[in-house]
């Protein structure tokens, strides 16, 4: 039998404590969604990623899907998850993983606001997110007011960026 042995402790990574009421905490608004980035990638040396997503009643990202693995847990609400072309309500308090290149999307039903953690692994939806999102000051701040052309503008960046982070829009 071959023994295993473990890496040293790398020392020169060090605790990550994430809140989303921290002051360094980045929020950005996608598509009518706030994201609050807990965990990044650079943090995480591109392990996985830690999204707290607040998502207004009806809110949602349109179909996608992608080459990395996306888990959520539902804190708040109720979100319908269509998975290969099936729906599925979760509720508060169920977890959800999406397999890698599957296609899906999200949806809150739940008739008043709901929150999920969205944990992506590897990491890089993060990034995707900061590159196509809008920064606002809390979770609570609405989303900007965008005009048409701005909207549509943010629809082209999300399209055009989709490739280079592994991710396909249907």
């Amino acid at each position: 039998m071959t023994t295993r042995t473990i890496p040293d402790d790398d020392l020169s990574r060090s605790l990550t404590v994430a809140s989303p009421d921290d002051p360094g905490t980045t929020y950005l608004s996608v598509a009518g969604n706030t994201y609050a980035m807990l965990v990044t990638g650079e943090q995480t040396e591109g392990r996985y990623c830690l999204i707290d997503m607040h998502v207004p009643d009806g809110g949602g990202p349109p179909p996608h899907r992608h080459d990395f693995e996306e888990m959520f847990t539902v804190l708040e609400g109720e979100i319908e998850f269509t998975f290969r072309d099936e729906k599925h309500v979760a509720k508060a308090g169920t977890t959800v993983n999406i397999p890698a290149n599957a296609p899906h999307r999200f949806r809150n039903v739940s008739g008043a606001p709901a929150r999920m953690l969205c944990m992506c692994t590897p990491a890089g939806q993060d990034e995707f997110f900061r590159r196509v999102g809008d920064e606002v000051d809390s979770q609570d701040s609405p989303p900007p007011r965008l005009s048409d052309d701005e909207v549509a503008e943010r629809r082209e960046r999300a399209s055009a960026l989709a490739p280079a982070y592994r991710t396909e829009m249907l």
